[in-house]
């Protein structure tokens, strides 16, 4: 059962027992020199921080799942601008200006800063030319143990916020202090090597200052706090993604050995609101329906479109739509009958029949009195997740066999077959089974991007090029406007538009210097 608690002071500031808080950002520029002073100032603006990964979240599947082979635009007719937006992320052609892409971008920047504040007013300084963090003094008082927890959970976030940033867009602005907007203005974009830099040291000190209490031991006052289990797992899919893959290992076999996290035993329980912070969730962005500004509008935003209340209350929007790449992966037989691995029922359903049948991604939906105010939480990382990560970097392995079969048998399957007998079918077995696990969980398009480091025989060039060619007569020829050639979409995907363009808006308005922006664009 989830609950809120929070209090009132001019605006609406939340209370951190719980991470279902009232969205904050910390109080005004005016008022943050003045409030953050004693310690439930810093837990309220430390919850300022937890809800303030919402807003990115509401938008990262159409910069993620989008770009992948999991999901696609499924209005092809429609004109308006915001589905143009859509159509171009899913076709590697995204304008500088589109509206998306800055709007995440802002609202990740909103909330470093956040952290920024908070770590600031603790006596956290970050090193640039070191990469290392230390602990200075503050004035707040409070125990060292309480003050290095909340530290060590806004690095945490300000780490992911990075992370996610780094794998997007590149090198981006490096921002570690709270700053003016006309200093702001002064900073360029660091260099890749830099922001992974600052992310390192993020997660490595957060590891350090968080609690390592084992999953059935820790209290209800902290479900949803990032702890030392969140920061190891996203610091070992850090090393993965930087082909340090030593480094992974070490961290996902603490996680695996002394977290005390598991699979649980099916996994549609994994994304039950009725079991939301289960032993499978190291971390998550909280939602919380009911009317308070915290509810998640998924379920509306994936539901069929115009399904009116057949799926959901409010209708839906259609918007993540099941690509046929993944629906036919689920399947496991077509004769006598079609067979579907049970992973698909949490993940896909059909709304109609014949031709008017419309697939949609149901993992986050669940009944809601209001529109766009779902319960559903979203999760970063996964028990799940760091099992397969552990594969990929040990390579094809008996050991790493026996990482898949568990999450196989978890959900009904049988084993690997033989003939997964070398690194190229091994390589084909993985994929097959992040695609499936993760998929609508915004990991696959920073899966197969990550890919062309860690294997040998499969890229998100070859894995994009070979999805758009197996769909191109049945969806994207279907485009009036623009209608790209088979060959044109596929040249979309290269080195360049795997990343998206710094948006056009912060090149613009900085009259202190020239911000590049990335090749292709």
């Amino acid at each position: 059962m989830k609950f809120i608690n929070y209090f009132i002071i001019i605006l609406l500031i939340a209370s951190s027992s719980c991470k279902k808080a009232i969205d904050l950002y910390p109080i005004s520029n005016l008022n943050s020199e003045t409030y953050y002073k004693t310690e439930s100032e810093i837990r309220a603006g430390l919850a300022g921080c937890y809800n303030g990964l919402q807003k990115p979240m509401n938008l990262e599947w159409s910069l993620t799942e989008l770009r992948s082979d999991v999901s696609k635009v499924g209005a092809t007719g429609s004109q308006s601008s915001i589905n143009l937006d859509y159509s171009s992320l899913d076709m590697y052609y995204p304008a500088p200006s589109n509206s998306g892409i800055y709007n995440y971008w802002l609202n990740t920047y909103n909330n470093i800063r956040n952290c920024n504040l908070i770590l600031q007013k603790l006596g956290v300084n970050y090193d640039p030319n070191a990469g290392s963090i230390s602990l200075g003094t503050t004035d707040i008082v409070m125990t060292d143990s309480v003050r290095k927890s909340i530290a060590g959970q806004a690095l945490f976030i300000r780490g992911y916020h990075y992370f996610n940033l780094a794998r997007l867009f590149g090198g981006v602005f490096l921002i570690h202090t709270p700053i003016s907007a006309e200093t702001a203005k002064t900073i360029n974009r660091s260099t890749v090597a830099d922001i992974y830099k600052i992310i390192l040291a993020d997660l490595q000190t957060a590891s350090g200052y968080l609690s390592n209490k084992r999953f059935s031991a820790i209290a209800a006052l902290n479900i949803g706090d990032a702890n030392q289990w969140a920061a190891k797992a996203l610091l070992g899919k850090v090393f993965l993604t930087l082909n340090r893959k030593a480094e992974a290992i070490t961290q996902f076999n603490d996680v695996i050995t002394n977290s005390g996290y598991s699979l649980q035993a099916s996994y549609a329980n994994v994304f039950s609101t009725t079991t939301e912070m289960n032993s499978e969730i190291l971390f998550t962005v909280r939602y919380k329906a009911g009317g308070v500004g915290l509810g998640s509008s998924f379920g509306n935003d994936f539901a069929a479109l115009s399904s009116g209340s057949a799926i959901i209350n409010g209708s839906g929007q259609g918007l993540n739509f099941p690509t046929n790449d993944v629906d036919s992966n689920f399947m496991l037989t077509t004769t006598p009958a079609v067979t579907f691995d049970s992973r698909r029922a949490t993940n896909i359903a059909v709304f109609g029949t014949g031709t008017a049948a419309q697939l949609y991604a149901r993992k986050y939906l669940s009944p809601v009195v209001l529109t766009n105010d779902g319960e559903s939480d979203w999760p970063v990382i996964r028990y799940a997740d760091v099992l397969l990560m552990l594969a990929e970097a040990q390579g094809f392995s008996p050991s790493s066999i026996s990482l898949i079969n568990q999450i196989r048998t978890r959900s009904g399957l049988a084993v690997l077959p033989a003939t997964v007998n070398s690194v190229a079918t091994f390589e084909a077995a993985l994929n097959k089974e992040r695609m499936l696990e993760f998929a609508f969980e915004n990991l696959r398009f920073f899966d197969i991007l990550r890919f062309g480091t860690t294997l040998t025989t499969i890229s998100a060039t070859s894995i994009m090029r070979a999805h758009f060619a197996r769909e191109y007569n049945s969806h994207y020829i279907n485009y009036p406007l623009p209608r790209l050639t088979l060959a044109e979409l596929q040249a979309n995907v290269n080195a360049n538009k795997l990343l998206l363009p710094i948006p056009q808006y912060e090149i613009d308005t900085n009259t202190q210097l020239v911000i590049p922006q990335n090749p292709g664009y």
